[in-house]
């Protein structure tokens, strides 16, 4: 089938709307519309969105509204879900697809079989292996916020192992080491595709990007890190390798372009960085937009991704890596597979172990050879351009699509082909 074959999804998905997690917003609302694969997306609306229906690239944005209660929430997004999946219209669509919630997906997936229609998962998380995790680390003690997430995840990863991912068409995970978690569930790696996470290449463009002017900068050897300073992300570490790095590199300033809705994990960070010594040498800048945050990427010398080891994160595809190195930034990140695997490929910054002393020193090597850094980012951007480009990954996606869409439909052709 060519790119003028189209394909309409209805895509229900975990996150709320408006998402900013690219692998939604930029694959599905910009570059799969190209190829001819859109989307109706049905999640919730953000509590602080305003109350229009907000502008959706990929298709319709099929969104309900939530109230104060957790709770409530959870109960008003499953009967969203629900109806939707219930009045699914084999006229409007050609395919369902679940983005990582077990449960809908069982109900998409008998959906899907009552309309002769393909089922795709989308793993971007192992979200029930989350929820069993966050629980114990609660304890019993925490009552139902304990009892809760631990049923709920014991319940989901059993409906998805067992149930779902065996019926579904086809599976999108988000990287090669997710790929053979799931297989090591026994899954078929031949309908599978890793989609790692990417970059809109028109936009991250580092001509079209000035550099911050922020006069906090001034005079200043910029390291920046972009993204969540939530507990699991260990972010305490950097302020140790700054300790390292600043005792060479007096004038070392490290942004912090991001934030955690945790904020006695933030007061904690702060307290942390005044212990170390290390608060004059930070810049927090909170959560900023997208363009604004890239602009002080672009005032960096290198770009910080540290990501802690371990099963739940191990499967993940960093975004900030990413990012940087269209932008032009070498990169000094640790061994998260995903990420090791960009730097190799890419040549384009430095991956070592999480410890604060091998990334200072990663740091100071790179701080004190501007030609190296200068081709690390002249490969990085070749890199993404070739292999990480979200106009790159939609291909592959829509590719994937097409092949079980016309399999599945050599009798029944496509509602889409119909006009």
């Amino acid at each position: 089938m060519s790119y003028h074959d189209k394909i309409h999804l209805l895509f229900v998905s975990h996150e709320a709307w408006p998402t900013f997690r690219p692998d939604v917003a930029v694959l599905f609302g910009k570059y799969l519309p190209r190829l001819g694969v859109t989307s109706d997306l049905v999640t919730e609306r953000d509590p602080g969105d305003g109350l229009d229906t907000p502008g959706w690239g990929g298709g319709k944005a099929l969104l309900c509204g939530l109230p104060a209660g957790r709770t409530g929430q959870y109960i008003a997004k499953s009967w969203h879900n629900l109806r939707m999946l219930a009045g699914f219209d084999r006229t409007r669509y050609d395919a369902i697809q679940v983005r990582d919630m077990p449960v809908a997906a069982l109900i998409g997936l008998m959906v899907a079989r009552i309309k002769d229609v393909p089922f795709f998962y989308w793993m971007s998380f192992p979200q029930s292996e989350g929820q069993i995790v966050r629980a114990r680390a609660r304890g019993p003690r925490a009552g139902m916020r304990y009892w809760f997430p631990l049923i709920q995840g014991t319940l989901g990863k059993w409906l998805l192992y067992r149930m779902v991912l065996p019926r579904a068409d086809y599976i999108f995970v988000q990287s090669r080491q997710m790929l053979e978690d799931v297989a090591s569930q026994g899954i078929a790696r031949d309908r599978m595709t890793a989609v790692p996470m990417g970059v809109d290449i028109e936009m991250a463009q580092p001509q079209q990007v000035m550099p911050s002017d922020d006069m906090r900068l001034a005079g200043k050897r910029v390291l920046v890190y972009l993204g969540s300073l939530d507990p699991v992300r260990g972010i305490e570490t950097l302020f140790e390798m700054l300790a390292i790095v600043r005792k060479q590199v007096p004038d070392i300033l490290l942004v912090l372009a991001g934030d955690t809705p945790d904020d006695a994990h933030r007061d904690w960070l702060k307290q942390e960085a005044a212990r170390l010594g290390v608060m004059p040498a930070l810049l927090w800048t909170g959560w900023l937009p997208t363009a604004q945050a890239w602009r002080y990427v672009r005032a960096a010398e290198i770009g910080l991704s540290v990501i802690p080891r371990g099963f739940l994160l191990d499967c993940g595809s960093p975004t900030k890596a990413i990012e940087y190195m269209a932008l032009g930034v070498p990169v000094v990140g640790n061994d998260n597979p995903d990420q090791a695997l960009v730097l190799r490929e890419g040549g384009a910054g430095i991956c070592v172990t999480l410890d604060p002393a091998a990334l200072a020193e990663a740091v100071l090597a790179l701080l004190q050879d501007a030609e190296r850094r200068l081709h690390m980012a002249l490969a990085a951007q070749d890199y993404v351009r070739k292999a990480r480009g979200y106009d790159v990954l939609a291909e592959d996606v829509a590719q994937a699509y097409r092949a079980v869409c016309k399999n599945r439909n050599r009798a029944l052709p496509c509602a889409a082909d119909h006009g």
